[in-house]
């Protein structure tokens, strides 16, 4: 019997366990090693936006809280406060009114039936404070002259902030309501505002001026004196018109819309007039707190150069109710 050498005498299957052993065993390793760790990429990070912060001038209320718009059904009494500079605005609803006066100037009359459409009306004249909001916005300019009657320092100062700015033309105060998102009331509706529907003779009705009822310089010769310059608007609630505006008689006069003609009155619309379409001066309405008594009655009416800066020269806004 033929002895074979004792290596064949290896299974197979062993040698091949051993093979792969010595040659195989770094491919394992290396299938069943784990992924290697991703290399991080620094990543560009932009600079940030610079942001400006706006400092507050003496006059600017840096947070506005923007108001409710008016209400859709608005009635006499009704009030709005424009989140522009919080000037409050009282409502006159559409309708019939009796416009001007036979009894003393001629360009007051005819006495004539006017309808206006719906609108808000300024409660007061337009103050110091608010104005200087619309200078420090770059939309208004500066009143022509920071002193009043008796006040070396008027305009800009904080004792004053209340009392309503003087010194602006026309132009300056349409820029005013066009920057706070209204207009100058028309002529008719300043005068509705004033006396209402029922042909009332000052604001507050038939009776006669009292020095509770409007900023006034007297009551007429030899009599008391009511004030000397202006006041703070809102000062007289007991004169308030019949839909709640206040000084509409005395304090300042206030330019309005339209043109002057003292001859309007007898060719004007019979709806929504606006005045003529061109002029030489400006409706002035309201008289001031210099002027006779007798002109504080609400139909009273005057053509101012628009040009003019004077210290008893003021003005309110309005807009047009919502449709």
């Amino acid at each position: 019997m033929k002895i074979r050498p004792a290596w064949i005498l290896i299974p197979a299957g062993l040698v091949v366990v051993i093979a792969f052993a010595v040659w195989g065993m770094p491919q394992l390793k290396a299938w069943l090693a784990p992924p290697p760790t991703p290399t991080m990429t620094a990543m560009h990070t932009p600079t940030p936006t610079r942001t400006y912060t706006l400092t507050p001038t003496k006059f600017y209320t840096p947070t506005l809280t923007r108001t409710p718009r008016p209400s859709p059904t608005p009635g006499i009494g009704s009030k709005w406060t424009s989140p522009v500079e919080y000037m409050v605005m009282v409502y006159v609803p559409e309708g019939d009114f009796s416009m001007g006066s036979d009894n003393i100037r001629l360009d007051e009359r005819p006495v004539h039936t006017v309808y206006l459409d719906a609108f808000w009306i300024d409660q007061t004249e337009v103050t110091n404070r608010m104005y200087a909001l619309c200078v420090a916005e770059g939309a208004c300019q500066p009143p022509t002259n920071s002193s009043s009657r008796g006040r070396s320092s008027y305009y800009g100062n904080p004792e004053f902030d209340n009392y309503p700015v003087t010194y602006v033309g026309w132009d300056m105060a349409e820029a005013y309501c066009r920057w706070a998102g209204r207009r100058l009331p028309t002529e008719a509706e300043w005068e509705k505002a004033a006396r209402g529907t029922d042909g009332g003779t000052y604001p507050w009705g038939n009776s006669p001026p009292t020095c509770t009822l409007a900023s006034l310089p007297s009551l007429g010769y030899g009599k008391s004196i009511c004030v000397e310059f202006t006041t703070a608007v809102g000062s007289y609630p007991a004169g308030a018109s019949p839909y709640g505006a206040l000084d509409m008689a005395g304090n300042v006069w206030e330019w309005v819309n339209d043109w002057y003609s003292g001859t309007y009155y007898s060719q004007s619309p019979a709806s929504n007039p606006t005045g003529p379409a061109s002029g030489d001066y400006r409706v002035l309405r309201g008289v001031s707190w210099g002027n006779n008594v007798d002109n504080v009655r609400s139909a009273y009416r005057f053509g101012g150069n628009p040009t003019d800066f004077n210290y008893v020269l003021g003005f309110r806004c309005a807009r047009d109710a919502e449709p």
